[in-house]
């Protein structure tokens, strides 16, 4: 058996004040799956994806990546292989150009010369950015600025991309460009979405996170087309979708 991109196993976790976000989450993704990660406001799922690469630790429980557990010890590869693309994409791109944010990952890991611009052209080719590398990215569009953001991370030949929210704010075209960049990468995938029919149309099983558990994992058709399933935990899907009407990318 190979092994698992990412496993998670018993995550519980309670911040400071007291507040229990996680009560027990399990679950692994094999590698090169793409699953959705659905739930309501306040269900943990931010607190979970923060687990994914070291950012909140502390609780109880263990998550692995790639056969390495996450803590002190394989934090520096944890990071190198865990990417997470955020649901603000100023939220990393902060370097006067394009070219100079899609290398600052690579060269702080200690990448130079050929090397790191061969890795920045290949990021920037992967989201179809090629040519913008002089431009500042405030000079972008939004849907622009969400491509560079994840060529940020995929600079960093990550093992799995983690997306908050990668649909959001987004025209009708630049969700479909960034849906078929999404695509066409070979890496695991974890999207946290509320955007249900994107999660469906690229994500062919879906993990539900409800009070700090998984409250159901499987193909994200069916999960979506269970009416009780999701009026129990607060999910909507737009007026007149049918999920059964939709193939799911594969």
């Amino acid at each position: 058996m190979t092994t698992a991109s990412l496993e998670v196993s018993g995550l519980a976790f309670a911040y400071p004040d007291g507040h229990q976000a996680l009560f027990g989450v399990d679950f692994s993704l094999a590698r090169g799956e793409r699953v959705a990660l659905l739930g309501p406001n306040g269900a943990g799922k931010t607190t979970l994806v923060l687990h994914l690469n070291g950012i909140l630790t502390g609780g109880a429980g263990t998550v692995t990546v790639a056969g390495l557990p996450v803590g002190r010890r394989h934090m520096a590869e944890i990071r190198r292989r865990v990417g997470i693309v955020f649901q603000d994409p100023d939220d990393q791109l902060f370097m006067p150009t394009v070219r100079e944010d899609v290398a600052f990952g690579p060269a702080a890991a200690g990448v130079k010369g050929a090397e790191l611009e061969e890795r920045v052209h290949r990021a920037l080719a992967r989201v179809g950015m090629e040519g913008f590398q002089d431009r500042p990215p405030h000079h972008l569009s939004f849907g622009q600025r969400r491509r560079v953001a994840v060529a940020t991370v995929l600079a960093m030949e990550p093992e799995i991309l983690v997306l908050d929210e990668p649909s959001s704010n987004l025209d009708p075209a630049s969700r479909r460009e960034l849906a078929d960049i999404l695509l066409s990468l070979d890496v695991t995938v974890l999207m946290v979405t509320h955007d249900l029919p994107y999660a469906l149309q690229l994500c062919p099983r879906s993990l539900i996170l409800s009070d700090g558990v998984i409250a159901a994992d499987g193909p994200t058709a069916e999960l979506l087309s269970d009416e009780a399933l999701m009026r129990a935990h607060r999910l909507e899907l737009p007026f007149g979708f049918d999920p059964r009407s939709v193939t799911t990318a594969t």
